[in-house]
């Protein structure tokens, strides 16, 4: 991400150290990167538009309505309706390392028209679904489709081309989709009333969880116990959470080795690879560095200070 901010950086001016604001403009959207410099408390912000903000480099803590409080970093997200405030503390930010946050705000006309083609083409078997985006806002995490669209959005905002406003709408529509697709599958993952159980998708998930460590999960034995064909589950599959089914079992074995790591002191990464459903440490380690933007080694660090 510092490489895809450096034409930012050169040419963006600096008028305060606390949210220094740039902003730039497209059809249907704006990007307003946010960097703070020295440290801060409090610092209230609210957006006439809805807005999904990304961290970049830092960290900070976040205070949002009906939510605990929680630290924000890289590789993560924050979906925030209109007129909701941020209350938001820079405990790390100083010159030589600003903390730094993307705001897209997205105008609703454009978000209703891509709710409306979402709706017309993804619902959950048996339930007369009608996904919007949430009122409330919601914290993204592990999300690798998210992350990616973030930087390309960065690159192609920041870029001045002939083809700019066209792609950055067909971007926009894809990181609306994929908000949609993430509150599906937060319906199934949090479903603790079991109103999906009987569903086929809403069953694999909840073999997924009650298996995670079993390192005998395929696809093909998922698409026998919703019984469906191997493509066509997994198509329903992805159609429905925005994943693929393997890209989901290791975001959530990925998700089970942190809780690991902070929990176990003594453990090696190869341990830590093994009880959470890896047969090989490698792949472990490249899984764990593409979902969270670094090393298992590297968060064990960062979780002991």
């Amino acid at each position: 991400m510092n490489q895809l901010l450096n034409h930012h950086i050169s040419n963006r001016k600096i008028t305060t150290l606390v949210e220094n604001k740039t902003t730039y403009n497209a059809d249907y959207a704006e990007l307003n990167i946010y960097e703070t410099h020295k440290y801060a408390e409090k610092v209230s912000l609210t957006f006439d538009f809805p807005v999904i903000a990304s961290m970049l480099t830092g960290k900070k803590v976040m205070h949002l309505e009906n939510m605990p409080s929680f630290d924000f970093f890289p590789g993560e997200s924050v979906v925030m309706p209109t007129n909701k405030e941020m209350v938001i503390d820079f405990p790390v930010a100083n010159l030589k390392k600003p903390t730094q946050c993307l705001a897209l705000g997205i105008d609703s006309t454009k978000i209703d028209e891509v709710v409306d083609k979402f709706n017309n083409h993804v619902a959950i078997e048996r339930e007369n679904n009608n996904w919007k985006l949430s009122n409330n806002a919601s914290h993204l995490i592990n999300n690798t489709d998210v992350n990616h669209l973030v930087e390309r959005l960065v690159y192609t905002f920041t870029k001045n081309t002939s083809s700019k406003d066209v792609l950055l709408d067909l971007m926009i529509q894809e990181l609306i989709v994929r908000l949609l697709q993430t509150k599906a599958k937060a319906f199934l993952l949090n479903d603790t009333d079991g109103v999906f159980n009987d569903t086929r998708i809403g069953y694999v998930i909840k073999y997924i969880k009650q298996n995670l460590t079993n390192k005998d999960i395929t696809v093909d034995l998922l698409a026998k116990k919703a019984c469906m064909s191997a493509s066509h589950f997994h198509k329903k599959f992805k159609n429905t959470l925005g994943v693929s089914p393997i890209d989901y079992i290791n975001s959530e074995k990925i998700k089970f080795s942190k809780k690991l790591i902070k929990e176990t002191k003594n453990l090696r990464i190869s341990e830590i690879a093994y009880k959470s459903g890896f047969n090989n440490t490698s792949y472990f380690n490249r899984q764990f560095k593409k979902m969270e933007l670094m090393t298992p080694q590297q968060f064990k660090a960062s979780v002991a200070k």
